[in-house]
């Protein structure tokens, strides 16, 4: 049997510390690059103080620094996006957030997923996104 890649977790410096047991992404060597997996982020500063609270706009431009943040941190940007995953609280923010994705994303756009949830781990939070990355050398 083969040993598995070794996997490493990636926290980017000025990152607000996790609420759990988790890692703002973790990098997977395949092939000559990586696959990035990026956990939920959400519009907090380093002090885990939320961003705009009730302005799901202002969230979103803050997820999307935090992602940046979070693939500058595992060597990409980003243009690396494969996937994302987008969950509102309420669906009513999908254009104010679609807004910042479209004008922050490079073609070819990942493929994404939104949803609307009943509410996320922070009280204040409208916007979470999760996403993978391919980082390639």
């Amino acid at each position: 049997m083969t040993a598995t890649p070794a996997h490493e977790a990636i926290l980017p410096p000025g990152h607000s510390k996790p609420i759990g047991r988790y890692s703002p992404a973790i990098r997977v060597p395949v092939g000559t690059g990586s696959l990035v997996f990026v956990s939920g982020q959400v519009a907090t500063d380093a002090a885990g103080g939320v961003i705009g609270r009730d302005d799901a706009g202002a969230q979103a431009e803050a997820v999307f620094e935090r992602l940046r943040q979070v693939l500058a941190g595992a060597g990409g940007d980003l243009r690396h996006l494969v996937s994302l995953i987008i969950y509102l609280t309420d669906m009513s923010d999908f254009r104010a957030v679609s807004a910042v994705r479209d004008r922050l994303l490079a073609d070819p756009a990942p493929s994404s997923t939104l949803v609307e949830v009943s509410r996320l781990a922070e009280p204040g939070i409208r916007v979470e996104i999760s996403g993978v990355a391919h980082i390639a050398p």
